[in-house]
Protein backbone atom coordinates (compact mmCIF):
# COMPACT_ATOMS: atom_id res chain seq x y z
CA UNK A 1 0.00 0.00 0.00
CA UNK A 2 1.30 3.50 -1.01
CA UNK A 3 2.11 5.56 2.17
CA UNK A 4 0.17 8.75 2.43
CA UNK A 5 2.26 11.94 1.18
CA UNK A 6 3.41 13.58 4.10
CA UNK A 7 4.70 10.20 5.42
CA UNK A 8 6.50 8.81 2.31
CA UNK A 9 8.28 12.11 2.07
CA UNK A 10 9.02 12.10 5.82
CA UNK A 11 10.80 8.47 5.26
CA UNK A 12 12.56 9.45 2.02
CA UNK A 13 13.81 12.54 4.18
CA UNK A 14 14.86 10.06 7.21
CA UNK A 15 16.59 7.89 4.71
CA UNK A 16 18.33 10.69 3.07
CA UNK A 17 19.65 12.20 6.33
CA UNK A 18 21.61 9.24 7.20
CA UNK A 19 22.75 7.89 4.04
CA UNK A 20 26.36 7.46 3.51
CA UNK A 21 26.83 7.59 -0.07
CA UNK A 22 26.88 11.16 -2.11
CA UNK A 23 25.25 9.06 -4.86
CA UNK A 24 22.56 7.64 -3.47
CA UNK A 25 21.85 10.94 -1.88
CA UNK A 26 21.32 12.98 -4.85
CA UNK A 27 19.63 10.32 -6.50
CA UNK A 28 17.46 10.28 -3.27
CA UNK A 29 17.44 14.65 -3.23
CA UNK A 30 16.75 14.68 -6.81
CA UNK A 31 13.74 12.67 -6.14
CA UNK A 32 12.37 14.55 -3.49
CA UNK A 33 13.02 17.96 -5.43
CA UNK A 34 10.67 16.38 -8.22
CA UNK A 35 7.84 15.10 -6.21
CA UNK A 36 8.69 12.23 -7.53
CA UNK A 37 5.74 10.75 -5.62
CA UNK A 38 5.27 7.33 -7.82
CA UNK A 39 9.17 6.70 -8.15
CA UNK A 40 9.80 7.55 -4.22
CA UNK A 41 6.62 4.95 -3.31
CA UNK A 42 8.50 2.36 -5.04
CA UNK A 43 11.22 2.89 -3.22
CA UNK A 44 9.95 2.99 0.13
CA UNK A 45 7.19 0.43 -0.20
CA UNK A 46 8.88 -1.79 2.24
CA UNK A 47 12.33 -2.94 2.24
CA UNK A 48 14.50 -5.80 0.36
CA UNK A 49 13.42 -9.35 1.65
CA UNK A 50 16.63 -10.84 2.98
CA UNK A 51 15.90 -14.81 2.59
CA UNK A 52 18.17 -18.20 1.64
CA UNK A 53 19.52 -16.18 -1.00
CA UNK A 54 20.98 -13.32 0.97
CA UNK A 55 19.91 -9.85 -0.80
CA UNK A 56 19.40 -9.20 -4.54
CA UNK A 57 17.73 -6.05 -6.05
CA UNK A 58 18.41 -2.91 -8.35
CA UNK A 59 21.02 -0.44 -7.25
CA UNK A 60 19.69 2.60 -6.17
CA UNK A 61 18.28 4.81 -3.21
CA UNK A 62 15.68 3.75 -1.19
CA UNK A 63 14.89 0.50 1.43
CA UNK A 64 13.71 -1.17 -1.75
CA UNK A 65 16.91 -0.96 -3.45
CA UNK A 66 20.55 -2.06 -3.45
CA UNK A 67 22.90 0.61 -1.85
CA UNK A 68 24.80 0.98 0.94
CA UNK A 69 22.65 1.73 3.39
CA UNK A 70 20.82 -1.25 3.25
CA UNK A 71 23.80 -3.44 3.00
CA UNK A 72 25.25 -1.67 5.87
CA UNK A 73 21.56 -2.90 7.93
CA UNK A 74 22.46 -6.56 6.74
CA UNK A 75 26.40 -6.72 8.04
CA UNK A 76 24.84 -5.09 11.07
CA UNK A 77 22.34 -7.90 11.24
CA UNK A 78 24.61 -10.85 10.11
CA UNK A 79 27.43 -9.63 13.14
CA UNK A 80 24.74 -9.68 15.49
CA UNK A 81 23.39 -13.13 14.74
CA UNK A 82 26.60 -14.60 14.49
CA UNK A 83 27.30 -12.97 17.99
CA UNK A 84 24.05 -14.61 18.84
CA UNK A 85 25.31 -17.90 18.28
CA UNK A 86 28.73 -17.60 20.42
CA UNK A 87 30.95 -16.77 17.16
CA UNK A 88 32.10 -13.33 19.01
CA UNK A 89 35.43 -12.67 17.50
CA UNK A 90 35.11 -15.12 14.98
CA UNK A 91 36.32 -14.31 10.84
CA UNK A 92 34.10 -13.40 8.11
CA UNK A 93 35.64 -13.59 4.99
CA UNK A 94 34.73 -11.19 2.00
CA UNK A 95 34.47 -11.61 -1.60
CA UNK A 96 33.44 -9.61 -4.40
CA UNK A 97 32.98 -9.29 -8.12
CA UNK A 98 33.04 -6.32 -10.56
CA UNK A 99 29.89 -4.98 -10.11
CA UNK A 100 28.74 -1.57 -9.49
CA UNK A 101 29.20 -1.04 -5.80
CA UNK A 102 30.43 -4.12 -4.90
CA UNK A 103 33.61 -2.97 -3.60
CA UNK A 104 32.12 -0.56 -1.64
CA UNK A 105 29.78 -3.31 -0.22
CA UNK A 106 32.40 -5.11 0.70
CA UNK A 107 34.34 -2.64 2.50
CA UNK A 108 31.11 -1.90 4.86
CA UNK A 109 30.77 -5.06 5.60
CA UNK A 110 34.26 -5.26 6.77
CA UNK A 111 34.01 -2.17 8.51
CA UNK A 112 31.05 -3.04 9.99
CA UNK A 113 32.22 -6.39 11.49
CA UNK A 114 35.12 -5.15 12.85
CA UNK A 115 33.12 -2.80 14.52
CA UNK A 116 30.93 -5.45 16.52
CA UNK A 117 33.98 -7.49 17.57
CA UNK A 118 34.37 -9.71 14.90
CA UNK A 119 37.24 -10.02 12.46
CA UNK A 120 37.21 -9.47 8.63
CA UNK A 121 39.52 -10.72 5.39
CA UNK A 122 38.43 -8.92 2.16
CA UNK A 123 39.52 -10.97 -0.82
CA UNK A 124 42.52 -8.80 -2.26
CA UNK A 125 40.18 -7.89 -5.51
CA UNK A 126 37.17 -9.08 -7.87
CA UNK A 127 37.66 -12.77 -7.74
CA UNK A 128 35.50 -15.85 -8.60
CA UNK A 129 32.47 -16.27 -5.83
CA UNK A 130 34.12 -20.22 -5.48
CA UNK A 131 37.16 -18.93 -4.68
CA UNK A 132 35.14 -16.85 -1.69
CA UNK A 133 33.24 -20.33 -0.74
CA UNK A 134 37.00 -22.24 -0.73
CA UNK A 135 38.51 -19.50 1.57
CA UNK A 136 35.90 -19.51 4.32
CA UNK A 137 36.71 -23.25 5.35
CA UNK A 138 40.37 -22.79 4.14
CA UNK A 139 40.68 -19.94 6.77
CA UNK A 140 38.40 -21.18 9.01
CA UNK A 141 35.92 -18.83 9.21
CA UNK A 142 32.85 -18.27 10.87
CA UNK A 143 30.95 -16.79 7.96
CA UNK A 144 31.33 -15.41 4.26
CA UNK A 145 29.64 -12.85 2.46
CA UNK A 146 30.10 -12.84 -1.44
CA UNK A 147 28.83 -9.72 -2.86
CA UNK A 148 27.48 -10.39 -6.13
CA UNK A 149 24.66 -10.15 -8.41
CA UNK A 150 25.38 -13.45 -10.64
CA UNK A 151 24.04 -13.05 -13.63
CA UNK A 152 21.23 -10.55 -13.30
CA UNK A 153 20.96 -7.27 -15.15
CA UNK A 154 24.01 -4.49 -14.87
CA UNK A 155 21.71 -2.17 -12.51
CA UNK A 156 21.33 -5.18 -10.28
CA UNK A 157 23.45 -6.16 -7.08
CA UNK A 158 23.54 -8.82 -4.69
CA UNK A 159 24.96 -10.18 -0.91
CA UNK A 160 24.93 -13.78 -0.36
CA UNK A 161 25.65 -14.80 2.95
CA UNK A 162 27.81 -18.37 3.54
CA UNK A 163 28.27 -19.63 7.01
CA UNK A 164 31.30 -21.72 8.29
CA UNK A 165 30.81 -24.76 6.82
CA UNK A 166 31.28 -23.01 3.69
CA UNK A 167 27.68 -23.49 2.40
CA UNK A 168 25.44 -20.84 2.10
CA UNK A 169 22.59 -19.97 4.51
CA UNK A 170 19.52 -22.30 4.96
CA UNK A 171 16.49 -21.82 7.08
CA UNK A 172 16.31 -20.98 9.98
CA UNK A 173 19.96 -19.24 9.85
CA UNK A 174 18.28 -16.87 7.24
CA UNK A 175 15.33 -15.80 9.58
CA UNK A 176 17.50 -15.81 12.20
CA UNK A 177 19.35 -13.17 9.97
CA UNK A 178 16.68 -11.24 8.88
CA UNK A 179 15.08 -10.41 12.55
CA UNK A 180 18.84 -8.89 13.58
CA UNK A 181 18.81 -6.98 10.15
CA UNK A 182 15.17 -5.67 11.48
CA UNK A 183 16.63 -4.71 14.87
CA UNK A 184 18.64 -2.36 13.24
CA UNK A 185 16.77 1.33 13.58
CA UNK A 186 19.28 3.84 12.52
CA UNK A 187 22.53 3.72 10.99
CA UNK A 188 23.80 5.77 13.79
CA UNK A 189 23.29 3.00 15.76
CA UNK A 190 25.92 0.38 13.71
CA UNK A 191 29.86 0.53 14.84
CA UNK A 192 31.62 1.08 11.34
CA UNK A 193 35.42 0.37 11.99
CA UNK A 194 37.78 2.71 9.63
CA UNK A 195 40.36 0.15 10.06
CA UNK A 196 41.54 -3.38 11.32
CA UNK A 197 40.16 -5.89 8.72
CA UNK A 198 42.68 -7.77 6.58
CA UNK A 199 43.26 -7.43 2.90
CA UNK A 200 44.26 -11.02 1.73
CA UNK A 201 47.13 -11.37 -0.93
CA UNK A 202 47.30 -14.00 -3.28
CA UNK A 203 47.69 -16.96 -1.01
CA UNK A 204 44.24 -17.80 -0.46
CA UNK A 205 43.76 -18.09 -4.30
CA UNK A 206 47.11 -20.16 -5.16
CA UNK A 207 45.58 -22.53 -2.47
CA UNK A 208 42.76 -22.39 -4.53
CA UNK A 209 44.06 -22.88 -7.74
CA UNK A 210 46.27 -25.98 -6.20
CA UNK A 211 43.01 -27.27 -5.30
CA UNK A 212 41.87 -27.13 -8.43
CA UNK A 213 43.90 -30.06 -9.91
CA UNK A 214 41.74 -32.79 -7.53
CA UNK A 215 39.76 -32.50 -10.18
CA UNK A 216 41.46 -34.01 -13.08
CA UNK A 217 43.26 -37.29 -12.89
CA UNK A 218 47.33 -37.85 -13.31
CA UNK A 219 47.88 -38.60 -16.58
CA UNK A 220 44.67 -37.61 -18.38
CA UNK A 221 44.55 -36.23 -22.21
CA UNK A 222 45.06 -32.70 -22.08
CA UNK A 223 44.42 -31.82 -25.62
CA UNK A 224 40.98 -30.21 -26.15
CA UNK A 225 41.14 -26.57 -27.80
CA UNK A 226 39.07 -24.07 -25.72
CA UNK A 227 37.36 -21.20 -26.85
CA UNK A 228 36.19 -19.09 -23.35
CA UNK A 229 34.24 -16.18 -22.62
CA UNK A 230 34.06 -14.49 -19.38
CA UNK A 231 30.59 -12.86 -20.19
CA UNK A 232 32.52 -9.61 -18.86
CA UNK A 233 32.44 -10.73 -15.67
CA UNK A 234 35.80 -11.64 -12.85
CA UNK A 235 36.37 -15.46 -14.50
CA UNK A 236 38.99 -15.13 -17.03
CA UNK A 237 42.25 -14.49 -14.97
CA UNK A 238 41.36 -17.70 -12.16
CA UNK A 239 40.50 -19.98 -15.68
CA UNK A 240 43.24 -19.44 -17.85
CA UNK A 241 45.67 -20.05 -14.30
CA UNK A 242 43.82 -22.92 -13.71
CA UNK A 243 44.04 -24.47 -17.08
CA UNK A 244 47.70 -23.46 -17.31
CA UNK A 245 48.37 -25.39 -14.32
CA UNK A 246 46.51 -28.20 -15.75
CA UNK A 247 48.39 -28.49 -19.15
CA UNK A 248 45.57 -27.78 -21.26
CA UNK A 249 46.45 -25.85 -24.19
CA UNK A 250 45.71 -21.84 -23.43
CA UNK A 251 41.88 -21.06 -24.40
CA UNK A 252 41.15 -18.63 -27.26
CA UNK A 253 39.59 -15.63 -25.58
CA UNK A 254 36.23 -13.87 -26.87
CA UNK A 255 37.79 -10.64 -26.72
CA UNK A 256 35.08 -8.78 -26.32
CA UNK A 257 33.65 -9.83 -23.28
CA UNK A 258 37.32 -11.12 -21.98
CA UNK A 259 37.61 -8.28 -18.90
CA UNK A 260 35.45 -7.11 -16.17
CA UNK A 261 33.10 -4.49 -17.17
CA UNK A 262 29.75 -3.68 -14.75
CA UNK A 263 27.77 -2.54 -18.07
CA UNK A 264 27.97 -5.67 -19.56
CA UNK A 265 28.37 -3.49 -22.73
CA UNK A 266 27.91 -6.84 -25.47
CA UNK A 267 25.07 -8.79 -24.37
CA UNK A 268 20.83 -8.23 -23.47
CA UNK A 269 22.20 -10.24 -19.76
CA UNK A 270 24.96 -11.67 -18.86
CA UNK A 271 23.92 -15.00 -18.56
CA UNK A 272 24.97 -17.99 -21.10
CA UNK A 273 21.34 -19.08 -21.02
CA UNK A 274 20.03 -15.79 -22.50
CA UNK A 275 19.45 -15.45 -26.44
CA UNK A 276 22.07 -13.74 -27.94
CA UNK A 277 24.91 -13.70 -24.98
CA UNK A 278 26.94 -16.20 -26.50
CA UNK A 279 26.84 -14.80 -30.38
CA UNK A 280 30.25 -13.59 -30.08
CA UNK A 281 31.62 -16.42 -28.30
CA UNK A 282 30.51 -18.83 -31.48
CA UNK A 283 31.51 -15.91 -34.07
CA UNK A 284 34.85 -16.50 -32.65
CA UNK A 285 34.47 -20.42 -32.07
CA UNK A 286 33.46 -20.18 -36.01
CA UNK A 287 37.32 -18.91 -36.93
CA UNK A 288 39.20 -20.66 -34.50
CA UNK A 289 37.35 -23.86 -34.80
CA UNK A 290 38.11 -25.28 -31.15
CA UNK A 291 36.83 -28.33 -29.53
CA UNK A 292 34.56 -26.79 -27.84
CA UNK A 293 32.98 -23.47 -25.95
CA UNK A 294 33.07 -22.41 -22.24
CA UNK A 295 31.24 -19.62 -20.74
CA UNK A 296 31.39 -18.59 -17.60
CA UNK A 297 28.78 -16.09 -16.08
CA UNK A 298 29.74 -12.81 -14.31
CA UNK A 299 31.55 -14.28 -11.21
CA UNK A 300 32.06 -17.62 -12.70
CA UNK A 301 30.79 -20.08 -10.27
CA UNK A 302 28.19 -21.20 -13.65
CA UNK A 303 29.56 -22.97 -16.08
CA UNK A 304 28.08 -22.63 -19.99
CA UNK A 305 29.32 -25.53 -22.25
CA UNK A 306 28.77 -25.34 -26.53
CA UNK A 307 29.49 -28.11 -28.94
CA UNK A 308 30.21 -28.22 -32.75
CA UNK A 309 26.71 -29.18 -34.79
CA UNK A 310 26.50 -28.36 -38.54
CA UNK A 311 22.38 -28.89 -38.09
CA UNK A 312 21.99 -25.52 -36.44
CA UNK A 313 23.02 -22.31 -38.05
CA UNK A 314 25.52 -21.06 -36.02
CA UNK A 315 27.26 -23.77 -36.25
CA UNK A 316 27.54 -24.34 -32.12
CA UNK A 317 24.97 -25.77 -29.66
CA UNK A 318 24.36 -24.55 -26.16
CA UNK A 319 24.16 -28.28 -24.22
CA UNK A 320 21.64 -27.41 -21.61
CA UNK A 321 22.45 -27.85 -17.64
CA UNK A 322 21.03 -31.27 -17.61
CA UNK A 323 23.12 -32.33 -20.58
CA UNK A 324 26.79 -31.29 -19.16
CA UNK A 325 25.37 -32.68 -16.27
CA UNK A 326 24.90 -36.40 -17.32
CA UNK A 327 28.57 -36.06 -18.81
CA UNK A 328 30.10 -35.28 -15.69
CA UNK A 329 28.26 -37.44 -13.75
CA UNK A 330 29.61 -39.62 -16.40
CA UNK A 331 32.80 -38.55 -16.36
CA UNK A 332 32.89 -39.36 -12.79
CA UNK A 333 31.84 -43.14 -13.05
CA UNK A 334 34.67 -43.84 -15.48
CA UNK A 335 36.79 -42.87 -13.22
CA UNK A 336 35.49 -45.44 -10.20
CA UNK A 337 34.57 -42.52 -7.89
CA UNK A 338 31.58 -43.10 -4.65
CA UNK A 339 29.55 -41.46 -2.67
CA UNK A 340 26.81 -39.47 -3.41
CA UNK A 341 25.67 -37.89 -6.69
CA UNK A 342 22.87 -34.92 -5.32
CA UNK A 343 20.85 -32.47 -7.79
CA UNK A 344 17.88 -30.08 -7.45
CA UNK A 345 14.42 -31.19 -8.24
CA UNK A 346 14.16 -29.58 -11.00
CA UNK A 347 17.02 -30.95 -12.72
CA UNK A 348 17.05 -34.17 -14.78
CA UNK A 349 15.82 -37.72 -13.91
CA UNK A 350 18.84 -39.21 -15.76
CA UNK A 351 21.32 -38.45 -13.31
CA UNK A 352 19.60 -41.25 -10.92
CA UNK A 353 19.40 -43.29 -13.37
CA UNK A 354 23.35 -43.12 -14.34
CA UNK A 355 23.89 -43.19 -10.21
CA UNK A 356 21.79 -46.57 -10.06
CA UNK A 357 23.53 -48.03 -12.74
CA UNK A 358 26.83 -47.36 -11.04
CA UNK A 359 25.79 -48.24 -7.93
CA UNK A 360 26.46 -44.67 -6.33
CA UNK A 361 24.34 -42.89 -4.17
CA UNK A 362 21.62 -40.68 -5.85
CA UNK A 363 19.16 -37.41 -4.00
CA UNK A 364 17.37 -34.58 -4.85
CA UNK A 365 17.40 -31.83 -3.04
CA UNK A 366 15.28 -28.33 -3.38
CA UNK A 367 16.65 -25.97 -5.98
CA UNK A 368 20.07 -24.39 -4.88
CA UNK A 369 23.28 -25.26 -4.09
CA UNK A 370 22.73 -24.60 -0.33
CA UNK A 371 21.23 -27.39 -0.41
CA UNK A 372 22.86 -29.67 -2.58
CA UNK A 373 26.19 -28.67 -0.75
CA UNK A 374 24.57 -30.33 2.68
CA UNK A 375 23.57 -33.82 1.09
CA UNK A 376 25.59 -36.26 3.00
CA UNK A 377 28.57 -38.06 1.43
CA UNK A 378 28.51 -36.11 -1.51
CA UNK A 379 30.48 -36.37 -4.14
CA UNK A 380 28.71 -34.55 -6.73
CA UNK A 381 26.00 -32.19 -7.49
CA UNK A 382 24.51 -30.35 -10.01
CA UNK A 383 21.49 -28.33 -10.92
CA UNK A 384 19.86 -27.66 -14.40
CA UNK A 385 20.71 -23.38 -14.12
CA UNK A 386 24.77 -24.60 -15.85
CA UNK A 387 25.76 -25.02 -11.60
CA UNK A 388 28.32 -28.11 -11.06
CA UNK A 389 29.96 -29.24 -7.92
CA UNK A 390 32.85 -31.56 -9.08
CA UNK A 391 35.23 -31.22 -5.78
CA UNK A 392 32.53 -30.58 -2.97
CA UNK A 393 35.77 -31.09 -0.52
CA UNK A 394 37.62 -27.89 -1.44
CA UNK A 395 34.27 -25.91 -2.78
CA UNK A 396 30.25 -26.63 -1.60
CA UNK A 397 29.01 -24.56 -3.98
CA UNK A 398 28.69 -24.88 -7.83
CA UNK A 399 31.91 -23.12 -8.99
CA UNK A 400 32.51 -22.79 -13.00
CA UNK A 401 35.91 -23.12 -13.07
CA UNK A 402 36.56 -26.30 -11.56
CA UNK A 403 33.46 -27.26 -13.99
CA UNK A 404 35.45 -26.17 -16.75
CA UNK A 405 38.45 -28.15 -16.70
CA UNK A 406 36.68 -31.20 -15.60
CA UNK A 407 34.26 -30.91 -18.85
CA UNK A 408 37.86 -30.04 -21.03
CA UNK A 409 39.03 -33.27 -19.64
CA UNK A 410 36.38 -35.09 -20.67
CA UNK A 411 36.48 -34.19 -24.22
CA UNK A 412 39.86 -34.22 -24.17
CA UNK A 413 39.97 -38.36 -23.61
CA UNK A 414 36.81 -38.83 -26.11
CA UNK A 415 38.95 -36.63 -28.74
CA UNK A 416 42.19 -38.79 -28.27
CA UNK A 417 39.54 -41.94 -28.95
CA UNK A 418 38.11 -40.16 -32.04
CA UNK A 419 34.93 -38.93 -30.01
CA UNK A 420 32.83 -36.50 -29.01
CA UNK A 421 30.83 -34.92 -26.18
CA UNK A 422 27.85 -35.36 -28.40
CA UNK A 423 28.70 -38.93 -29.06
CA UNK A 424 28.25 -39.71 -25.19
CA UNK A 425 25.29 -38.14 -24.71
CA UNK A 426 24.18 -40.56 -27.71
CA UNK A 427 25.43 -43.43 -25.41
CA UNK A 428 23.67 -42.15 -22.61
CA UNK A 429 20.62 -42.03 -24.04
CA UNK A 430 20.46 -45.61 -25.69
CA UNK A 431 21.68 -46.56 -22.24
CA UNK A 432 19.19 -45.04 -20.19
CA UNK A 433 16.20 -43.29 -22.38
CA UNK A 434 16.46 -40.26 -24.33
CA UNK A 435 15.93 -37.69 -21.13
CA UNK A 436 14.95 -34.46 -23.36
CA UNK A 437 13.97 -31.50 -21.07
CA UNK A 438 12.79 -27.81 -21.53
CA UNK A 439 11.76 -24.62 -19.68
CA UNK A 440 9.00 -22.52 -19.60
CA UNK A 441 10.47 -19.08 -18.45
CA UNK A 442 7.75 -16.12 -18.15
CA UNK A 443 9.63 -12.79 -16.76
CA UNK A 444 7.53 -9.98 -15.63
CA UNK A 445 7.35 -7.05 -14.07
CA UNK A 446 4.39 -7.32 -11.48
CA UNK A 447 4.96 -9.90 -9.29
CA UNK A 448 0.94 -10.80 -8.87
CA UNK A 449 1.54 -12.04 -11.97
CA UNK A 450 3.46 -15.72 -10.90
CA UNK A 451 1.57 -15.51 -7.53
CA UNK A 452 -2.05 -15.50 -9.98
CA UNK A 453 -0.38 -18.38 -11.98
CA UNK A 454 0.37 -20.60 -9.03
CA UNK A 455 -3.40 -19.72 -7.04
CA UNK A 456 -4.75 -20.57 -10.69
CA UNK A 457 -3.07 -23.99 -10.72
CA UNK A 458 -3.98 -25.13 -7.35
CA UNK A 459 -7.58 -23.96 -7.88
CA UNK A 460 -7.91 -26.00 -10.94
CA UNK A 461 -4.68 -28.42 -11.24
CA UNK A 462 -4.33 -29.86 -14.88
CA UNK A 463 -5.74 -33.24 -15.38
CA UNK A 464 -3.43 -33.99 -18.97
CA UNK A 465 -1.04 -32.25 -20.26
CA UNK A 466 0.19 -32.78 -24.01
CA UNK A 467 -2.12 -36.15 -24.16
CA UNK A 468 -0.33 -37.57 -21.17
CA UNK A 469 -2.56 -37.86 -17.70
CA UNK A 470 -0.98 -36.20 -14.76
CA UNK A 471 -0.91 -39.15 -13.01
CA UNK A 472 0.44 -37.73 -9.75
CA UNK A 473 0.53 -34.16 -8.39
CA UNK A 474 2.23 -32.56 -5.59
CA UNK A 475 1.83 -29.29 -3.82
CA UNK A 476 5.13 -28.68 -2.47
CA UNK A 477 4.23 -26.27 -0.20
CA UNK A 478 3.47 -29.01 1.87
CA UNK A 479 7.16 -30.45 2.27
CA UNK A 480 7.93 -34.65 2.59
CA UNK A 481 10.10 -36.71 4.66
CA UNK A 482 12.56 -35.75 1.64
CA UNK A 483 11.76 -32.06 1.07
CA UNK A 484 11.06 -28.88 3.37
CA UNK A 485 8.30 -27.19 2.16
CA UNK A 486 9.00 -24.87 -1.00
CA UNK A 487 6.54 -22.62 -2.85
CA UNK A 488 6.57 -25.18 -6.10
CA UNK A 489 3.61 -27.48 -7.71
CA UNK A 490 5.41 -30.93 -9.16
CA UNK A 491 2.76 -32.86 -12.01
CA UNK A 492 4.42 -36.66 -13.26
CA UNK A 493 2.64 -37.90 -16.49
CA UNK A 494 2.18 -40.65 -17.81
CA UNK A 495 0.64 -42.91 -21.11
CA UNK A 496 3.00 -43.34 -24.09
CA UNK A 497 5.82 -41.37 -22.33
CA UNK A 498 6.98 -40.51 -19.31
CA UNK A 499 7.12 -36.84 -18.41
CA UNK A 500 7.77 -34.70 -15.28
CA UNK A 501 6.75 -30.86 -14.85
CA UNK A 502 7.43 -28.74 -11.93
CA UNK A 503 6.55 -25.18 -11.44
CA UNK A 504 7.54 -22.45 -9.37
CA UNK A 505 8.36 -18.62 -8.74
CA UNK A 506 12.38 -18.11 -8.99
CA UNK A 507 14.06 -17.28 -5.90
CA UNK A 508 16.81 -14.45 -7.64
CA UNK A 509 15.01 -13.13 -10.24
CA UNK A 510 10.83 -11.77 -10.91
CA UNK A 511 10.38 -14.88 -13.33
CA UNK A 512 8.25 -17.93 -12.93
CA UNK A 513 9.93 -21.00 -13.71
CA UNK A 514 8.32 -24.24 -15.22
CA UNK A 515 10.65 -27.00 -15.65
CA UNK A 516 9.73 -30.31 -18.21
CA UNK A 517 11.55 -33.30 -18.68
CA UNK A 518 9.80 -36.00 -21.36
CA UNK A 519 11.54 -39.57 -21.45
CA UNK A 520 11.84 -42.02 -24.41
CA UNK A 521 12.61 -45.14 -24.61
CA UNK A 522 15.58 -45.39 -27.30
CA UNK A 523 16.28 -49.33 -29.10
CA UNK A 524 19.54 -48.34 -30.26
CA UNK A 525 21.32 -45.21 -31.92
CA UNK A 526 19.86 -45.27 -35.21
CA UNK A 527 16.47 -44.42 -33.74
CA UNK A 528 17.60 -41.27 -32.12
CA UNK A 529 16.77 -38.90 -34.66
CA UNK A 530 13.41 -40.02 -34.22
CA UNK A 531 13.28 -39.93 -30.66
CA UNK A 532 14.21 -36.61 -30.72
CA UNK A 533 11.43 -35.29 -32.64
CA UNK A 534 9.24 -36.94 -30.24
CA UNK A 535 10.70 -35.36 -27.59
CA UNK A 536 10.47 -32.26 -29.15
CA UNK A 537 6.89 -32.45 -30.03
CA UNK A 538 5.94 -33.90 -26.42
CA UNK A 539 7.82 -30.62 -24.58
CA UNK A 540 6.21 -27.73 -26.89
CA UNK A 541 2.25 -29.36 -26.61
CA UNK A 542 3.26 -29.54 -23.08
CA UNK A 543 4.17 -26.00 -22.87
CA UNK A 544 1.36 -25.05 -24.54
CA UNK A 545 -1.10 -26.82 -22.63
CA UNK A 546 0.84 -25.45 -19.05
CA UNK A 547 0.95 -22.22 -20.35
CA UNK A 548 -3.28 -22.35 -20.65
CA UNK A 549 -3.82 -23.98 -17.73
CA UNK A 550 -1.56 -21.45 -15.13
CA UNK A 551 -2.89 -18.21 -17.48
CA UNK A 552 0.42 -17.03 -18.63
Amino acid sequence: MRPDQPDLIAQAEAWLAEDPDAETRDELARLLADRDLDELAGRFAGTLQFGTAGLRGELGAGPMRMNRSVVIRAAAGLAAYLKDQGQAGGLVVIGYDARYKSADFARDTAAVMVGAGLRAALLPRPLPTPVLAYAIRHLGAVAGVEVTASHNPPRDNGYKVYLGDGSQIVPPADAGIAARITDVRSLADVARAESGWDVLGDEVLDAYLERTDKVLTPGTARSARVVYTAMHGVGKDVLLAAFARAGFPAPVLVEAQAEPDPAFPTVAFPNPEEPGAMDLAFATAREARPDLVIANDPDADRCAVAVPDDSVADGWRMLRGDEVGALLAAHLVDKGVKGVFAESIVSSSLLGRIAAAAGVGHEETLTGFKWIARVEGLRYGYEEALGYCVDPEGVRDKDGITAALAVTELASELKERGRTLTDLLDDLAVAHGLHATDQLSVRVQDLTVIADAMRRLRQAPPTSLAGLTVARAEDLTHGSEALPPTDGLRYYLEGEYRARVIVRPSGTEPKLKCYLEVVVPVADAAALPEARTRASGVLAAIKQDLAAAAGI
